[in-house]
């Protein structure tokens, strides 16, 4: 029984696809982007219970306005069948 996607979070403004590569601990994870760079994502306290992530995981991050290209926050997990879907569209031909 494969999930329905009725919509799919999409990455708005300065926010962009990205891997899990290594979990941290404290809430820290060291995310691969689309752009090619490797930035230290933190999950923000509304996140932190909710939402639980794992290596290899597609995620979408805000990077900071400061340190830009090394920081950023956890905004949305995917699940399997919404990774599939971004797949089969072409949206993750950089992950």
């Amino acid at each position: 029984m494969e999930q329905e996607i009725k919509r799919v979070k999409m990455p708005r403004g300065g926010e962009l696809f990205g891997r899990v590569t290594n979990l941290l601990g404290s809430s820290r994870l060291q995310v691969e982007c689309e752009d090619g760079k490797e930035r230290l994502c933190r999950i923000p306290g509304k996140l932190r219970k909710r939402v639980w992530t794992r290596v290899n995981d597609i995620v979408i991050i805000n990077p900071w306005e400061t340190q830009s290209d090394s920081r950023g926050d956890l905004v949305w997990r995917y699940t399997r069948t919404e990774v599939d879907f971004l797949r089969r569209r072409g949206y993750l031909k950089n992950l």
